[in-house]
């Protein structure tokens, strides 16, 4: 819990943030208390320089908040993070890993394509905000 300020801050300054709101204390904290093991975070001189949300609801397996620091891009850090969150996963039964990237972002489905991931093109999310 005493990570969420830092948590917060960074998802502000490296994370996908178009089209959405922005996360809050509140949810994070939620996440944590239901799952605490879900947030990966990479850290490097006491600082976050990366992070991936592994989330299992007992179905199925979806990662979120998949960010490294712009200045630490390019050193591996999200395929570490990317295969720590699959092996957590496959630990609760996970058969398929699905990652959520917003069109456009050609940076991030770069990286996911680098690590195998494919689109679903027969698939459109559609979301209701509360």
């Amino acid at each position: 819990m005493e990570d969420v300020p830092a948590l917060l801050a960074f998802w502000d300054k490296a994370g996908e943030n178009a089209g959405r709101p922005g996360d809050d204390a509140e949810l994070t904290e939620n996440l944590l208390l239901r799952d605490p093991d879900s947030i990966i975070i990479a850290e490097s001189d006491g600082g976050i320089v990366g992070t991936v949300i592994a989330g299992w609801d007992g179905w199925r397996a979806h990662m979120y908040r998949l960010a490294v620091d712009p200045d630490s891009r390019g050193q591996g850090i999200g395929r570490r993070l990317t295969r720590a969150a699959e092996e957590r996963l496959k630990s609760l039964g996970a058969v398929r890993f699905d990652a959520m990237v917003l069109s456009g972002n050609t940076a991030g489905e770069a990286a996911w394509e680098a690590m195998g991931y494919r689109p679903q093109n027969d698939w459109t999310r559609w979301i209701r905000f509360a």
